[in-house]
């Protein structure tokens, strides 16, 4: 019989190499066997966010010290962008520590920030490395994610709605607007006709954390969505419904 290999064990010496080998092409200066020692080391016995978190605390220690040139790194090394609707731990799972580096170092630099979240979601998920700028800057965090919901780009489309998941799965709750919800709703309603399957299953999600959140904020916008004739908007409410009692069946069957 073979060995287990977990998602855990992806975020240890191997992903180091992988990294190192990456970073040495585009900043020589990078200290490659001290970084995958230190990251062996340093990764035993922890969980997987953990792992991540201790790796991209040893990138910021072998990376220049200015956050604008080590982010370029970083950014230099993602490659081609992912054409495919997969999910964090697939082909660009290399990419979680990059993301946990810009939501740990990068609050003081906003707008670099934000440009290197919508490059790293193009790859793997830019849904946790956004959620302190949220925090610290709704409004414009807002105003910048709702033109990602109306992006070409079906990436940058679902982070628009993953990012701001109240109860985001490995993350800590956002409460940013559990007092206004109808300023997250403004952008699923920019997303709730989305082809992308990938898209939809964001925005179904999101809707069923809203469900546990706020109940009473959110019965009327999926009472309106059941009544609508796209197929996308439908698929989206039964799903967002299907383990709670909605009272929406005769609604959504029509």
């Amino acid at each position: 019989m073979g060995t287990s290999y977990s998602i855990t064990d992806k975020f240890g010496e191997d992903l180091a190499c992988l990294l190192a080998e990456k970073i040495v092409k585009r900043y020589t200066d990078f200290q490659s066997a001290a970084f995958i020692k230190e990251v062996a080391v340093s990764t035993k016995g922890k969980t997987y966010t953990q792992r991540v978190e201790v790796i991209a605390d040893l990138l910021d220690i072998h990376l220049p010290f200015a956050y604008k040139e080590a982010i370029h790194i970083l950014l230099s090394i993602l490659g081609e962008e992912n054409p495919k609707e997969t999910g964090m731990f697939t082909n660009f799972y290399w990419v979680l520590p990059i993301g946990k580096y810009v939501e740990k170092y990068g609050l003081s630099d906003y707008n670099v920030s934000m440009r290197a979240i919508a490059e790293i979601t193009k790859r793997n998920t830019g849904e946790y490395a956004i959620r302190p700028f949220i925090r610290n800057f709704p409004a414009h965090t807002l105003q910048i994610m709702e033109k990602w919901a109306q992006s070409d780009n079906f990436h940058l489309r679902r982070l628009a709605s993953e990012g701001l998941r109240p109860k985001l799965p490995w993350a800590t709750r956002l409460d940013t607007f559990n007092h206004c919800p109808e300023k997250v709703f403004k952008i699923l309603e920019i997303l709730k006709e989305d082809p992308v399957l990938f898209v939809k299953k964001s925005v179904a999600n999101h809707l069923t954390d809203w469900l546990k959140v706020d109940k009473d904020a959110t019965m009327p916008l999926l009472r309106r969505w059941a009544k609508s004739n796209n197929k996308h908007t439908m698929w989206i409410v039964k799903r967002a419904s299907r383990k709670i009692d909605l009272l929406l069946a005769d609604t959504v069957d029509k």
